[in-house]
């Protein structure tokens, strides 16, 4: 879907910093709980898988992405995921902070769960797949200019741009049916090489983006 996840190639965010030597694996205590409880809210919990839990990232409100942070996004995509698996009400998490905070406030009770009706092939992401690639190294190619409902991993800025095949790599799930639990259909992965002239016009500056992209996003050049 199309999304304030989507902020691959858009402009106006300022410069990037770089990495610190000392930085710390979490930064604040709270980010090492969040991190153990998006676990627990996927599979161990609900059955969520890493794509399923990628969508409801994106799911969240421009300001909840942009201003929570990076775990605080993981916070409440694992809040949206156990309220959609009925494993949290909805309003319990509000209606226990203000507990906490002194109010004196009925929580809703425990709902009957809802989990998905799915269960992987397979551990992990890689897939066996029968056929051939459709594609060979050094072939150009172009990414399809589509705007899934749902999610997907075809970024926006590369949609209708002309990139080369630069390696075919290990089979896959598909994101786009996986997180939503529509079946893995297992395709190919290739990495493809973008010009950055390609991507954002003749003014850019000249450099190379290589991304990994699904067989079903691709298409021949007549």
């Amino acid at each position: 879907m199309d999304g304030i996840a989507d902020m691959g190639g858009t402009q106006g965010w300022g410069a990037l910093h770089p990495p610190r030597d000392d930085e710390p694996v979490f930064a604040e205590p709270w980010h090492g709980r969040t991190f153990a409880m998006a676990l627990l809210s996927r599979s161990g919990m609900t059955g969520y898988n890493l794509d399923a839990f990628r969508h409801a990232i994106e799911r969240l409100d421009r300001a909840a992405y942009l201003e929570e942070g990076y775990y605080g996004r993981w916070l409440s995509a694992s809040e949206l995921i156990l309220t959609e698996c009925a494993i949290l009400a909805p309003g319990a998490v509000e209606a226990r902070i203000r507990n906490v905070n002194g109010e004196q406030v009925e929580e809703p009770p425990f709902p009957e769960p809802a989990l998905p009706d799915y269960t992987p092939t397979d551990a992990g992401w890689r897939r066996a797949v029968a056929s051939a690639p459709a594609f060979a190294v050094g072939e150009r190619v172009r990414a399809k200019d589509m705007a899934p409902a749902g999610h997907t991993r075809l970024a926006g800025y590369v949609r209708g741009r002309i990139g080369v095949i630069e390696l075919i790599q290990p089979a896959a799930v598909l994101p786009d049916t996986h997180a939503h639990f529509q079946g893995e259909n297992p395709q190919h992965v290739y990495s493809v090489r973008f010009d950055s002239h390609e991507l954002w016009g003749a003014d850019a500056e000249s450099f190379v983006v290589t991304i990994e992209l699904y067989e079903s996003y691709l298409e021949k050049i007549a």
